[in-house]
């Protein structure tokens, strides 16, 4: 085993290292070998402006109609980039990388066997601010911004400014309906709101961090309630994992993030353990992440989410998926297929081997199986596949490869602040939930989708265990089934357990449950809640209550 030392490298605490960093990454043998590769404790300064570019298709992000014409589509950049590298091991040892301006915080990518522990990741000055309501009267309302932003006067409009951003503090106010709001009557709950700024004729600065909005309804606002402002464009990430296997991140802390905290996809076997991804307590702010903290899409094997704990995102806990790719064209035995979400393209996840099913996207139900012999990208969008048969391929429907969907263990984990679900999971693996605490939801705790004419998220669930839980508060209901058919002609997700767990309050029906059959709901301690169980189109419910 070989030890690659940071330090020999000249990546040195204390001082700016973007560049010795990526000399001594790109250094690393991509050679079958042991290795560890090592930092030192301590602070490692990253300037954004200085990484070297790539160019990063990450599922679930910013799309080709949301960039700007002075962007470069999909254009990137990382500080840590581990790129074709196998048996390794990071020894992080308390290293905390400081990023100054905008960037996805790390990228893997083809690694095999590669495991990244105790290091610690945080943005200075994100954009993302926090405006504190300490006043009001009839026609205006007093709010405190958080210390870690700036708010100067640019030619007459008060903005925020920062490392690669200066924007009116008013940008986008009247559009704006994702805004958290943290009440503090609740501090442990945020809920998406409209801007607080969307009526306000009038706006001036009235302290260093403190400005005064004007508006005919200012009495809405309560003292103490919180709201998170920042830009929904998704244009990075936290931590981003394509093509890869065998990737474990352990004891890693991440303060920020530009849009999902953690994107795989297109991998095999992923294991997050002892993970911290919230705010620091020293900024005193609560909401860290722009969008999901996590989002696993068309992977393989074993996903295990274990002992972690995480604290304000901008969407949901936990996202699980495929692809419904729909059927553009058939010759023979070869089908087009392409991507159809704007904000997910750019790599191929279809292999040959893989097994696919035929979908009427009406039903979202199977109609036949066939195997891919080969798959080949076309652009960005269209994927063409040779197939062992293609009579079932209808123009129109949708496929799912049912080769891409992972089992997931997802147990001993705590969350708060999730502005969304809790865990929206639309796998046919084996999911075992077990021993989590969801502190608070504004939508369902847990959401078991599937749909083929809105994100194509897939596919049926067939095994879930839903165990040991305590659902502190959902805004919606406790668990959510509810598959997007169109047509009811048969159960879509099926063998799903609800045992054992506690529902303190729900705003809508404990559960909810739409086109499944073979339910079991056991053993559940239920507080307050409208209603226990609704269904539609189910059947084949065993449950311990009337």
């Amino acid at each position: 085993m070989t030890v690659y030392k940071a330090v020999d490298f000249g990546v040195n605490c204390g001082s700016f290292c973007e560049k010795e960093l990526e000399t001594f990454l790109e250094s690393i043998p991509k050679d079958s070998e042991e290795k560890v590769i090592e930092f030192q404790k301590g602070e490692y300064l990253i300037d954004a402006e200085n990484l070297k570019k790539q160019m990063l298709y990450i599922t679930n992000t910013v799309g080709d109609n949301e960039f700007s014409k002075d962007e470069t589509p999909h254009e990137n950049r990382a500080p840590l980039c581990f790129n074709g590298l196998r048996n390794v091991t990071v020894e992080g040892n308390g290293a905390r990388f400081v990023i100054h301006g905008k960037a996805t915080n790390a990228v893997i990518s083809d690694c095999d066997n590669i495991k990244i522990r105790d290091i610690e990741i945080t943005v200075v000055n994100p954009e993302m601010h926090e405006l504190k309501v300490v006043g009001k009267s009839p026609l205006y309302v007093d709010f405190e911004i958080d210390g870690q932003s700036k708010v100067e006067n640019k030619k007459g409009k008060l903005c925020f400014v920062g490392k690669d951003y200066c924007r009116s503090i008013t940008d986008k106010a009247k559009t704006s309906w994702w805004i958290g709001r943290i009440p503090e009557k609740y501090p442990e709950m945020m809920m998406r709101v409209r801007h607080p700024l969307a009526d306000s004729f009038k706006i001036k600065q009235t302290a260093e961090n403190k400005i005064r909005a004007y508006c005919f309804s200012a009495l809405r606002f309560k003292t103490g309630d919180k709201y998170y402002i920042f830009d929904v464009r998704r244009q990075y990430a936290g931590i981003f994992v394509s093509d890869s296997s065998n990737v474990t991140l352990e004891r890693v802390k991440q303060h920020f993030n530009y849009s999902l905290a953690l994107v795989a996809q297109n991998c095999e076997n992923i294991t997050v353990d002892s993970v911290e991804f919230a705010p620091e307590k020293s900024t005193g702010r609560v909401m860290c992440s722009v969008a999901d903290f996590i989002q696993i899409c068309m992977c393989r094997g074993l996903v295990t989410v274990r002992n972690s704990y995480f604290d304000g995102a901008g969407d949901d806990w936990l996202n699980v998926h495929g692809f419904h790719f729909k059927i553009k064209n058939k010759d023979g035995n070869k089908i087009t297929v392409s991507f159809m979400h704007p904000q997910s393209h750019g790599f191929n996840p279809l292999r040959a081997g893989d097994e696919i099913e035929y979908i009427n996207p009406k039903t979202m139900l199977p109609k036949s199986r066939a195997v891919i012999t080969d798959s080949a990208m076309l652009n960005e969008y269209d994927i063409e596949l040779t197939l062992d048969n293609a009579e079932g391929a209808v123009i129109g429907d949708v496929i799912e490869d049912v080769s891409a969907c992972p089992d997931v263990t997802f147990t001993g984990n705590t969350a708060t602040r999730i502005i969304t679900r809790g865990l929206l999971l639309t796998t046919r693996g084996k999911v075992l939930v077990e021993n989590n605490r969801f502190v608070s939801t504004t939508m369902s705790g847990i959401l078991l989708s599937d749909d083929a004419e809105s994100w194509y998220e897939s596919g049926m669930c067939l095994d879930v265990t839903i165990r040991n839980n305590v659902f502190d508060y959902c805004g919606g209901n406790g668990v959510l089934v509810l598959p997007e058919n169109k047509i009811h002609e048969g159960a879509v997700h099926k063998n799903i357990t609800i045992e054992g767990n506690e529902f303190k309050k729900c705003r809508n029906e404990c559960f909810y449950i739409k086109s499944s059959s073979d339910i079991k709901i056991m053993n559940n301690k239920i507080g307050k809640v409208p209603q226990i169980l609704k269904t539609k189109d189910t059947d084949n419910i065993i449950k311990d209550f009337d």
